[in-house]
């Protein structure tokens, strides 16, 4: 998949968000790139840009001062080789694989730890069951 398809199916994941995440989301920037660089990995003590799928980086709603205007909007960086690469590997749709790294990144955005994602996405696994 190009990283042209690739960005119309995070577009797509975007917009499918409840309307009311959306419109909270206020300069947030979301940024497809083939894989996290070097300054990254070494940043978070990786081994292989395989095992990062997406990164938020900002200030999180929960720990903002005021009304921020005139600051650099936050990122959110989907990798599209290893989003490819898990979707090949667990057989889940490309697609549904990019909406579940956004959704993870948007959670930090609004201040959510990865335990507490971690938390939600076990309790809705398990709901499903």
């Amino acid at each position: 998949m190009n990283a042209d398809q690739f960005q119309n199916l995070a577009e797509q994941a975007l917009n499918a968000l409840p309307e009311r995440f959306r419109l909270a989301m206020e300069n947030v920037v979301i940024v497809v790139e083939d894989r996290a660089d070097v300054e990254v990995m070494r940043s978070m003590q990786l081994d292989s840009p395989y095992d990062l799928l997406g990164l938020y980086e900002g200030h999180p709603l929960t720990v903002r001062e005021g009304g921020g205007g005139g600051s650099l909007p936050d990122m959110i960086r989907l990798y599209r080789e290893p989003i490819l690469c898990m979707s090949r590997q667990t057989d889940e749709p490309v697609g549904d694989c990019i909406a579940d790294v956004l959704i993870h990144e948007v959670g930090h955005y609004f201040g959510f730890s990865d335990a507490e994602m971690e938390e939600i996405e076990s309790a809705r696994a398990e709901a499903e069951k």
